[in-house]
């Protein structure tokens, strides 16, 4: 999953089904200003915990921006938008997250959870099972797409496969779990190769959810 050879930036050429740059023009207090962004898909992610194992149910895959953004600049200058794979091996650009997905289908936000979590993690999870936690803004700086994120607990039975996402697609997804020791101290650590929903659900999770967590403290999403 790791071994990544051959690597060039260069325009993006056809336009992506993904990802739409766009340039803003507006006024703001009758002043004219111009902002950079980028057009997005929707997403959910999911906090799926497995309860006979009590453990966390993460995922783990290269990110090519993470990978990039991890080169100097000086260094993409000098060789033309291509990166030394010698000196930056593939594993800086991996990233530990909840399992998640766009919402690029006809289904409701809890279906498209259930789907994620079969490809990308092998559980197939009654759809009900999902519990709404928060639907916020993610990369408010140049995409302001929404993300919903979703709780569900899961158990041995369940697992229909070992995961990894869709090999049709691409995907190419590890399958990671955290007990709630390795959960506190990863949240601990100064830094971490991960998006920030990942710590406020891991955090959310510890507040509301863990074992041992008196009921007096959970709180309610509507």
């Amino acid at each position: 999953m790791d071994v990544i050879e051959g690597v060039s930036v260069g325009p993006m050429t056809p336009e992506s089904q993904f990802v739409r740059p766009l340039r803003m023009y507006y006024k703001q207090n009758k002043v004219d200003k111009v902002w950079d962004l980028v057009s997005l898909h929707d997403s959910v992610c999911v906090i799926l915990f497995n309860t006979d194992r009590q453990k966390v149910v993460l995922v783990r895959q290269f990110r090519p921006a993470v990978y990039y953004n991890g080169v100097s600049v000086e260094e993409r200058q000098a060789l033309g938008g291509c990166v030394d794979t010698a000196k930056h091996p593939g594993k800086d650009g991996l990233t530990l997250e909840l399992c998640a997905g766009i919402v690029d289908k006809q289904l409701s936000l809890a279906e498209v959870a259930q789907l994620e979590a079969l490809e990308e993690c092998g559980y197939n999870v009654p759809v009900e099972k999902f519990e709404h936690v928060k639907t916020c803004r993610a990369g408010v700086g140049v995409s302001g797409d929404r993300m919903t994120m979703f709780y569900a607990e899961v158990t041995d039975a369940m697992k229909e496969s070992e995961g990894g996402g869709l090999e049709a697609e691409g995907e190419m997804i590890e399958v990671v779990e955290m007990g709630l020791p390795e959960v506190k101290e990863f949240l601990a650590a100064p830094e971490v190769t991960a998006p920030s929903g990942l710590l406020f659900g891991l955090t959310w999770f510890l507040y509301n959810k863990a074992p041992g967590v008196s009921t007096s403290t959970t709180t309610t999403n509507t």
